[in-house]
């Protein structure tokens, strides 16, 4: 079998190569024949950036979300069974309950992720796939599809007809939209071209604020909710466009804070913090209890993954290269042949 390994902040002169003895699952393990992994902004971080909140391994091999057939388990496993379609949740001691450093250990960090031909894992990180996706779009679930969900279904209960703010048109985003119609709320989203806010309307966005043609965009968002504000908002930039989302917000909104996309400013005042009463809710991806309930909502809604681009296994360096450069509309995906 092959694999990639990468050295933390080393760039692509860090990734090597490598071929290995395939591995054998021991007692409550699964060894799964990956056949698609996806990026996300954790890997710019680990690879180029060479920041990350929490620990990396050395010589890890890189990415957190993949899925694959299970090919071999070991005795004692009832979880999965050889022939099961799975995906990996990035934190496999994270079932279920709160986030805490005993569950922190993850996949593509800590451990070692699923950039490879093989991967074993223990039963309790699988999850069954919706039958209705493809490897690659299954490999596009675990860290956007599972952060967009808890960024939904954390704090007060969403209700349909609410109102949910978007930004942009990365991996989560996109996510967060999809779900956000099939449990019938409204959707307002804010792109930077016309050409991209067709595209979220076709994805069932009510309504799309261009933040170039209107840097002001939280006024547009406030009109757009004729002055109440928005009910939850999925909030990606961090610092660049914290301040008006808390002014798009309704009194007793939610901001579920999930990163820091933008890079335009690392700080924000602090009068624009307490501006607005409202919730604060930092998001860690989710457990695998999060991750199975929402595969039943994308299994009975039928929603697909969107996917920008798939590259072979043999060009992953080119897939993280354009991943990085091009701004891609969806998720960038490996197929592993």
């Amino acid at each position: 079998m092959r694999s990639y390994h990468v050295e933390m902040g080393k760039g692509l002169d860090g990734i090597s190569f490598r071929e290995h003895a395939i591995p054998v699952p021991g007692p409550g393990e699964a060894l799964v024949r990956v056949k698609a992994c996806s990026m996300n902004y954790r890997e710019i971080m680990i690879i180029f950036q060479g920041v990350y909140p929490l620990p990396v391994r050395p010589d890890v091999v890189p990415l957190s979300d993949g899925a694959g057939e299970v090919v071999e388990v070991g005795e004692g496993t009832t979880h999965v069974k050889p022939g099961d379609r799975v995906a990996a949740s990035i934190f496999p001691d994270w079932t279920h309950g709160p986030f805490s450093l005993a569950n922190a250990a993850q996949l593509g960090g800590s451990l070692n992720g699923m950039l490879s031909e093989y991967v074993v894992l223990r039963e309790e990180a699988l999850v069954l796939i919706p039958e209705h996706l493809s490897f690659e779009e299954a490999a596009a679930l675990p860290c956007a599809g599972v952060t967009a969900w808890h960024a939904l279904t954390c704090g007060p209960d969403m209700a349909a007809g609410d109102t949910i703010l978007t930004l942009g048109s990365g991996g989560v985003s996109l996510f967060a939209l999809q779900f956000a119609k099939a449990l019938g709320a409204r959707v307002i989203a804010t792109t930077s071209s016309e050409a991209k806010a067709q595209r979220l309307k076709a994805l069932g966005a009510d309504e799309v604020v261009n933040y170039q043609a209107t840097p002001d965009w939280h006024k547009a968002v406030r009109e757009l909710t004729n002055g109440r504000g928005i009910d939850r908002v999925v909030e990606v930039g961090g610092a660049g466009t914290l301040a008006q989302s808390i002014m798009s917000t309704a009194f007793e909104g939610q901001i579920s804070l999930i990163g820091g996309l933008s890079e335009r400013t690392q700080t924000i005042d602090f009068n624009a913090l307490v501006s607005n009463v409202y919730g604060l809710h930092s998001i860690a991806v989710g457990n695998r209890t999060q991750f199975e309930a929402m595969n039943a909502i994308i299994a009975q809604h039928r929603i697909k993954p969107v996917i920008d681009r798939v590259f072979p296994f043999n060009e992953a360096k080119e897939a993280l290269t354009y991943y990085r450069e091009q701004s891609p509309f969806g998720k960038v995906v490996v197929r592993v042949d």
